[in-house]
């Protein structure tokens, strides 16, 4: 009976023992095989890059009378570019296109002596001409160049502007049409219009800059410059008219246009023909040709009207041309 007892106990000792044991891990499944991608070779096209200007030019057409003809297509225009036509991309016949604007006023003792008259006729002139798509930067010039209110389209706060200038002693011109270019310069262009307008008696006496540089500048902003030439002494003999020469060839090379202003209370007419001759201008513009040599030389441009008819009525006035790339 004891033998028995002892033998029972063993086999349950052996059972327990067994249960204790670790149970060995299943094997790992084999991970799955992913296909390497497959690459293939493409021959290395080259990439050619094509930049294309667009040239807009503000364009007055008037008849023997001085008077704006409206009413014309784009179809009545032929444009050429160094004696080779162009293909007209852009047309506007209703000016709306935006205005980017520097007034810039005399402010010498030689020009600058009835402050009221002036400082209302420009008031006048730039609540007149703003849009909401326009700009206007004031600036006064002396012996130095200030800019009084960079681009804005704030009536008021160009009228502000205006209520800060202060007479100065010598006439920097040159800089002042220079400066105005470079600031014109950095507006984005899409199309829209550069224009400078100078209040001025003509006579550069700072002797900074000079008239090539100056001229060369306007041009490569494409700006247009409307003078608004300031009589000191009506009929002087001695007046030096040198530099009224200068605004007048400058306002023609560059498309815009020139007043005598004998009286000051003459001043808010000839804005007023500004403004007129903004208003009843037409755009067009044409994609610059792509040129081998001197990529940064002056292109001069040619517009007509194709009808002789037309041509032999009416005149036009726009820029004679432009640079086609950076100094």
């Amino acid at each position: 009976m004891k033998s028995v007892l002892v033998g029972i106990a063993f086999f349950v000792a052996l059972g327990a023992a067994a249960q204790q044991q670790p149970k060995q891990a299943a094997p790992p499944e084999p991970a799955p095989i992913v296909p390497a991608p497959i690459v293939r070779q493409t021959p290395q096209i080259p990439t050619i890059v094509v930049e294309s200007r667009l040239v807009p030019i503000a364009l007055n057409v008037v008849d023997e009378k001085g008077v704006p003809v409206a009413g014309l297509t784009i179809d009545d225009f032929e444009v050429k570019e160094d004696n080779k036509p162009q293909k007209i991309s852009i047309f506007d016949k209703e000016s709306v296109t935006p205005l980017s604007i520097v007034l810039a006023i005399d402010a010498s003792e030689s020009v600058f002596s009835d402050e009221r008259l002036e400082r209302e006729a420009a008031r006048k002139f730039v609540r007149s001409i703003l849009r909401p798509q326009d700009q206007i930067d004031l600036m006064e010039f002396d012996d130095t160049v200030r800019e009084l209110v960079p681009f804005s389209n704030d009536a008021g706060r160009l009228d502000d502007g205006l209520g800060r200038m202060t007479r100065g002693d010598a006439t920097a011109m040159y800089d002042a049409i220079y400066l105005a270019s470079d600031r014109l310069q950095e507006t984005k262009s899409d199309g829209g219009r550069r224009v400078i307008v100078m209040i001025t008696d003509g006579e550069d006496t700072a002797h900074h800059g000079n008239y090539p540089s100056a001229l060369e500048e306007a041009q490569r902003a494409g700006a247009m410059i409307y003078a608004l030439i300031i009589v000191p002494i009506h009929n002087d003999a001695g007046r030096n008219t040198g530099g009224e020469h200068a605004l007048i060839q400058m306002a023609s090379d560059t498309g815009g246009k020139y007043f005598y202003v004998e009286d000051k209370r003459d001043l808010g007419p000839a804005f007023q023909h500004v403004s007129d001759d903004l208003r009843t201008q037409y755009t067009l513009g044409y994609y610059a040709p792509q040129h081998g040599g001197d990529i940064h030389g002056f292109r001069h441009i040619d517009i007509q009207l194709k009808d002789p008819a037309l041509r032999a009525k009416y005149s036009l006035r726009y820029r004679n041309g432009y640079y086609s790339g950076k100094k």
